[in-house]
């Protein structure tokens, strides 16, 4: 196994306004594994645009890329994969020879788990966020053939995001939703850890609920509906899909199931 750092390790980084160790953990913890000579690496940027140069100028093979910057590197990159474009967000930036592309994992991963969690498409769903995760999150659903609403606070992305795919938009949440999805970060770590995303009401009355925040992974929301005991999936599950997706773009290696899960468990340990 890989154990050291030496002049032929290949990088790769994370663009977050507030990293977290998960993919530090998930990524280094498979490289080792599989005996690759690859450095995962957790980044603040300053200057977003100097940090997209730096992916070309410094030869990192590979970028995660988190809120807030999923939509601002787009005209930093060379070009966009279909899984990118159609969304308008970017999650993994992957540099071959100096070309940087951007693709969307995001997407990838709530796609597979709406079909392994047997989701209902004729759920009408209410999914609260409009910013570049909910992009993908709503493509997904669509794809999936949902229809529903976009809530938002923010009239022009929110009703901008709905008649994408032909949903509602709507500033409250609408009663009757049968999948509650939050993509805001509304219970995560240092952005409204304590507020959940939807009422005690919504949630008893839905079928389904889906909270994309995986730090913590029992937001108040999942917490709310499993005292309720209203199926869910969490944040966890889409970060470990997604993640083992950008592992495969990265390293041109696919973990199998059983090291996605055992890096996860082990990027969640205390």
């Amino acid at each position: 196994m890989v154990n050291y750092v030496d002049r032929e390790t290949i990088l790769c980084i994370s663009l977050a306004a507030r990293p977290s160790n998960h993919g530090v953990r998930f990524h280094n913890w498979l490289y080792d594994r599989l005996g690759l000579n690859y450095l995962y690496k957790a980044v603040s940027p300053t200057d977003i645009t100097a940090a997209v140069a730096g992916i070309r100028g410094l030869d990192i093979r590979g970028a995660g890329v988190s809120m807030p910057y999923k939509q601002d590197v787009i005209p930093l990159i060379d070009s966009l994969d279909p899984s990118a474009s159609r969304i308008g967000a970017v999650n993994t930036i992957v540099n071959t020879d100096g070309e940087l592309v951007g693709y969307n994992t995001d997407y990838v991963a709530v796609a597979a788990l709406l079909k392994s969690h047997g989701v209902d498409p004729a759920l009408p769903v209410a999914v609260r966020g409009s910013g570049g995760m909910a992009n993908a999150v709503v493509a997904a659903l669509a794809d999936h053939g949902m229809q529903g609403t976009v809530v938002a606070r923010n009239h022009a992305t929110g009703s901008s995001l709905a008649s994408r795919y032909g949903w509602d938009y709507s500033a409250e949440v609408p009663a009757g939703a049968g999948l509650l999805v939050n993509v805001t970060p509304l219970g995560m770590h240092g952005g409204g850890e304590d507020i959940q995303a939807f009422s005690d009401e919504a949630v008893a009355a839905a079928a389904m609920v889906f909270d994309v925040v995986a730090y913590p992974v029992r937001t108040p929301l999942i917490r709310a509906a499993e005292r309720l005991g209203t199926p869910t999936i969490n944040g966890g599950e889409v970060v470990a899909l997604q993640a083992a997706e950008q592992f495969a773009l990265y390293t041109g290696v696919r973990p199998t199931p059983e090291q996605v899960e055992a890096a996860e468990d082990f990027a969640n340990r205390d």
